[in-house]
């Protein structure tokens, strides 16, 4: 009898854990998503800005082929060496956060991640210089609600996703140097199949990204640990959702 009590009270203490486990796991991903959010928000506002400070609205002697008139700002920052800064600079902001993350408090590393998202609000000014807005803020919504239904999935599956999330990385690399090569090559049919592609990659990168944050989730992580992983899974999905917008931009956007 006093055996059988003993099995109760340790399975009750277990089937009690589950509750808290799941309440601790559901707060660290929705803290997970508001970094998100939050990194979205400073990307979209950045952007806006830079490209109303960038684009006049009357005619300048600073023109693009399609038109579009730059102010002296404009012509600096998309025009002349500067550019390679604005485009480089949040790709060194994300390997500095990745390789020194460990080394940072919770403040350090939400810092950093608000200013690359700053910074490549910065960079993707430039695509309302090809893009119209509306085209802009459609392709933004469908591809978040494609996002969010991947992702939703990815939290909610019994499926290990390990071996598609491998397949998908070699995808990536695969995808980066059909890009290098169309650089040179300037084909608009390897840009449409990159393109496409593109999309199939971060959409099934985000349902295998958002398991593994969950996997990651440890109830014993202390706020430290706990909130520096919040940081880098924020930034997994930042980066899934930037992608997926961006080639759906190139596939559906309309030109200016």
């Amino acid at each position: 009898m006093a055996n059988y009590d003993n099995q109760q009270a340790r399975y009750g203490a277990r089937a009690g854990a589950v509750p808290a486990i799941d309440e601790g796991l559901r707060a660290h991903m929705l803290r997970v998503y508001n970094y998100m959010a939050a990194g979205l928000a400073i990307t979209g506002v950045s952007a806006l800005v830079t490209a109303m400070l960038a684009i006049s609205s009357t005619p300048t002697e600073f023109t693009l082929p399609n038109g579009v008139s730059l102010t002296t700002f404009g012509a600096a920052l998309f025009g002349s060496p500067l550019q390679w800064v604005v485009i480089l600079a949040p790709l060194a902001m994300v390997f500095f956060l990745s390789f020194r993350i460990q080394k940072m408090s919770v403040s350090g590393a939400q810092t950093t991640f608000w200013v690359f998202a700053l910074l490549m609000g910065i960079s993707m000014s430039s695509i309302f210089l090809i893009y119209t807005s509306t085209s802009i803020t459609q392709v933004f919504f469908i591809s978040a609600a494609m996002f969010g239904a991947m992702s939703i999935w990815g939290y909610t599956t019994k499926r290990d996703l390990t071996k598609m999330g491998s397949f998908l990385f070699m995808g990536v690399i695969g995808l980066l140097v059909a890009m290098i090569v169309n650089i040179f090559l300037g084909s608009n049919a390897l840009g449409f199949a990159i393109s496409v592609i593109g999309v199939g990659i971060f959409v099934g990168l985000t349902a295998y990204d958002t398991q593994k944050i969950k996997e990651m989730y440890d109830v014993n992580d202390d706020g430290s640990v706990a909130g520096r992983k919040a940081v880098m899974g924020a930034l997994m999905l930042y980066f899934d959702l930037i992608l997926i917008f961006q080639f759906m931009l190139s596939l559906f956007g309309n030109r200016q």
